[in-house]
């Protein structure tokens, strides 16, 4: 179940980022990092976690016109990102073209292509959130269905999801694309701003493939034994 756990370390602290890494580094596998993070350590983050056997979620949502996302997809390609995210909204062309320009850097550098994501619908809005802010005449589920249906059109590897549309989104795009979902809060934890959560047992039971977990982790007391009780949770489902 390590494999399957991403720590997102959602704080622009680099001796925290430090700290944390080292604490956590015998237990998990997958590090996140997202603006605050990135900001932190920068390119020079890669090497480093590969150095120490770590893979990188680079989580910056990029959302711009087509050759802009490719040359942001391509460059954290090269620099040996193993996971990059999207917004699905962008668009199908947007995606596509991310895909190829990943493709691309990967050949050239001689290295595996990172997988590759597309953001359906923040964890924090719901149904309500969603009409009043969207405008949308469809239902939350059928647009995240849609969006994760045109990331597949366009050779992504998979979405970035609730858990609570997992089963849709599995039942319409088939069971090799890939589903990560944050919206992850053990009992024990604080929900916080997120809307649309489980339990990491229930995310599990519900065909999730990753799961990423911030704040129930890194603001905990001791980081190493909420880890330890997220993956038995993990491993119970």
């Amino acid at each position: 179940m390590r494999d399957r756990l991403i720590v997102a370390l959602d704080t622009d602290d680099g001796e925290d980022i430090d700290w944390m890494c080292a604490t956590l580094a015998e237990t998990v596998r997958w590090f996140k990092m997202g603006f605050q993070a990135f900001s932190a350590l920068g390119m020079e983050a890669f090497p480093w976690f590969k150095q120490n056997g770590h893979k990188t979620f680079v989580d910056l949502k990029f959302h711009d016109i087509p050759n802009t996302v490719a040359r942001d997809v391509g460059m954290m390609t090269k620099h040996g990102a193993n996971m990059i995210n999207m917004h699905a909204s962008g668009g199908f062309e947007m995606m596509q073209t991310a895909r190829n320009s990943a493709d691309d850097a990967a050949y050239k550098a001689n290295i595996p292509r990172p997988i590759l994501l597309g953001v359906t619908l923040l964890t924090s809005i719901d149904e309500t959130g969603f009409q009043q802010n969207f405008g949308s005449e469809r239902q939350l589920t059928k647009q995240v269905v849609y969006l994760a249906q045109q990331a597949k059109k366009a050779g992504l590897d998979g979405v970035v999801a609730s858990p609570l549309e997992i089963e849709s989104i599995r039942k319409a795009c088939g069971d090799n694309f890939l589903i990560v979902t944050p919206g992850i809060r053990p009992e024990w934890a604080e929900t916080g701003d997120q809307r649309r959560i489980t339990t990491p047992a229930e995310a599990i039971r519900r065909g999730a493939d990753y799961i990423v977990v911030g704040r129930p982790i890194i603001e905990a007391d001791d980081p190493l034994e909420a880890t330890g009780m997220i993956l038995d949770e993990m491993r119970e489902a």
